[in-house]
């Protein structure tokens, strides 16, 4: 008759250790990856003898009152025209910007696009978030 020995190792294997030691290293790594700044270079850029001039914003502006401002100037109607075509004059990509209070008509608006398409000028309206 075998006698039986009691002291039998274990051949399962406990992942629950595991998975504690990879949730650890997971949570290191997000931690790690936001503190790192990518412009935290310390880069002297060099000096270049012509820099490119950067492209002029225009704003058009239409209050409640139904004025007109161009750049924070008050114009009227038949000058918005004039004034846009002077100030995007030489710009390779002319573009304005509408802003237009929400109690404004929107065949004001239309005027403005109406301009910008004729002048074949890129517009982007303003809007504020929700």
């Amino acid at each position: 008759m075998a006698i039986r020995s009691k002291n039998r190792v274990s051949t399962n294997f406990n992942m629950s250790s595991m998975t504690d030691i990879v949730f650890l290293l997971l949570i290191f790594f997000i931690i790690a990856s936001t503190l790192i700044s990518p412009n935290s270079l310390d880069v002297e850029l060099p000096k270049a003898s012509h820099v490119a001039p950067r492209p002029q914003t225009v704003s058009v502006s239409i209050t409640a009152d139904l004025k007109y401002h161009v750049n924070e100037n008050e114009v009227n109607e038949q000058e918005i025209e004039s004034q846009l075509l002077a100030l995007v004059e030489g710009e390779e990509n002319p573009g304005i910007i509408l802003k237009a209070d929400k109690s404004v008509p929107i065949e004001n608006v239309v005027v403005i696009m109406d301009i910008a398409n004729r002048n074949k000028l890129k517009l982007v309206l303003a809007t504020s978030s929700k």
